[in-house]
């Protein structure tokens, strides 16, 4: 059975503002996240998915509650935990792909032949051999972000912290990296913790799906564990009736919004 890695109790957060609006975005909020798990967060739009993942990455503070990591508080950012954000604007653009995989290396003073090794293994196993000298720009989106993924897999990172990542993809560049993600997770047995907005993709990628309660001052709904065989057929009718009801629970939140306007 799988360990608990990370560990969110009655977490709240709020926005300090002078504007007199509710400034609760989440509230008592309740997670778990199982060692080497593949977990996905969904939820109405507004629900606070991305201020959890800004919240395990240490990029935000909380209001109130704690969170854990390995049986020890998390005080901010942290070399076990590394972020893969939507699109290429982390990229450094005057670097070559694997220069951008090295960088990270290079800071915490790793010697220049292990970078380099860990950089060209890396980018081999997200699928760019041969395309390591090119620079961003040279690049199209979906191999921007494999080097995106390349270098946070090169680095000590215990935990992936995701946020739709594939977001600005075309359909089909999104479903092939998807389907190569799963397979990097089941080679590397990293923790993943992916924020996404697409039913589909959630069933597609995760082991438990959390479904968030619409916002202000959002908490977890439920969880939903995943239990298709791998690798998943998007055309099943398991992966339909999944899909379905997922959707469902998330209308149930989205219409209750809506009711209370």
């Amino acid at each position: 059975m799988q360990r608990e890695l990370v560990l969110l109790s009655r977490v709240s957060f709020r926005y300090e503002t002078r504007v007199p609006v509710n400034r609760d975005v989440l509230t008592g909020l309740d997670l778990s996240i199982r060692e080497g798990e593949f977990m996905c967060l969904l939820g109405p739009s507004g629900c606070g998915k991305t201020t959890v993942l800004n919240l395990l990455a240490g990029f935000e503070r909380l209001s109130e509650g704690q969170i854990a990591i390995g049986g020890q508080p998390l005080r901010g950012p942290g070399a076990e935990r590394c972020v893969v954000f939507q699109g290429d604007a982390s990229l450094f653009h005057w670097l070559t792909a694997r220069e951008n995989v090295e960088f990270g290396l290079k800071v915490v003073g790793t010697a220049k032949p292990e970078r380099e090794q860990r950089a060209r293994e890396y980018l081999e196993l997200v699928g760019l051999t041969g395309q390591e000298g090119k620079y961003p720009a040279e690049l199209s989106g979906g191999m921007k972000q494999r080097v995106n993924l390349a270098r946070a897999l090169a680095g000590p990172a215990r935990i992936l912290l995701m946020d739709e990542p594939f977001g600005q993809l075309d359909a089909q560049t999104r479903t092939l990296l998807q389907d190569e993600l799963v397979e990097i997770w089941r080679k590397t047995g990293r923790t993943i913790f992916f924020v996404t907005h697409d039913i589909a993709e959630a069933v597609t990628l995760a082991d438990r799906i959390v479904v968030m309660r619409r916002g202000p001052g959002s908490s977890v709904k439920e969880i939903v564990e995943c239990g298709l065989a791998r690798p998943r057929d998007r055309g099943s009718p398991d992966f339909g009736r999944l899909y379905n009801r997922i959707g469902r629970s998330i209308a149930e939140e989205v219409s209750g919004r809506r009711g209370g306007q």
